[in-house]
């Protein structure tokens, strides 16, 4: 796929510029501006999608011409919004209640061209199953630092995350920070002017 107007990744997240490389895309980053603690929604999926959108424009109106991206993830433990965690004590309670345990991971997504005026987003929805962990292997992946720059406290694609998770049901690529397949549909539907497939 060949887009034929920059796209701007408004993320610093590693996880979501390797998966936008591992499709082929060509981009670059730039951080969005806004303050997601000034966001209020009751439902997590509401939550997501505000703050993509926020974050894709307030890029976009800086890079008119561009096609931005931005997202959102945020993971739904036992009814309960957990983010980042805020210190290493946080990560090893996230990680006891994920023990044996299913949760929900929403990642909103946003794609915004300032220059025609159009906007689309969307998210989606994976559920995903931890077996049991033990004490020693939530104290190593804490050492490790892995939990701490992550939604839910852990990372599918991490060394340790396979050995974690029992079952996803969903999009694998959702966990990870971007619904790939569904912002191609949002591109191939909204911005099929924008890009080629090859």
């Amino acid at each position: 796929m060949t887009l034929n107007k920059p796209l701007i990744l408004a993320s610093e997240s590693p996880r979501r510029r390797d998966l936008l490389r591992q499709i082929g895309l060509t981009f670059t980053i730039v951080p969005s501006n806004v303050d997601e603690s000034s966001v209020d929604c009751e439902k997590p999926q509401e939550l997501v999608q505000t703050l993509a959108q926020m974050k894709a424009s307030d890029v976009a109106k800086r890079n008119p011409d561009a096609l931005v991206l931005g997202a959102d993830t945020t993971v739904v433990l036992g009814g309960e919004v957990v983010g980042k965690p805020n210190s290493e004590e946080t990560a090893r309670k996230v990680l006891g209640r994920h023990s044996g345990s299913e949760h929900t991971v929403h990642t909103g997504f946003s794609l915004v061209h300032e220059a025609s005026s159009r906007t689309t987003t969307g998210f989606a929805t994976t559920r995903v199953t931890f077996g049991e962990l033990t004490t020693a292997e939530i104290d190593a992946y804490v050492r490790s630092g892995s939990p701490m720059d992550k939604a839910g406290a852990y990372g599918y694609q991490d060394e340790m995350g396979p050995l974690f998770v029992q079952s996803i049901a969903g999009d694998y690529y959702n966990v990870i920070g971007l619904p790939i397949r569904s912002i191609y549909l949002a591109l191939r539907r909204d911005f099929a002017d924008l890009f080629v497939v090859q």
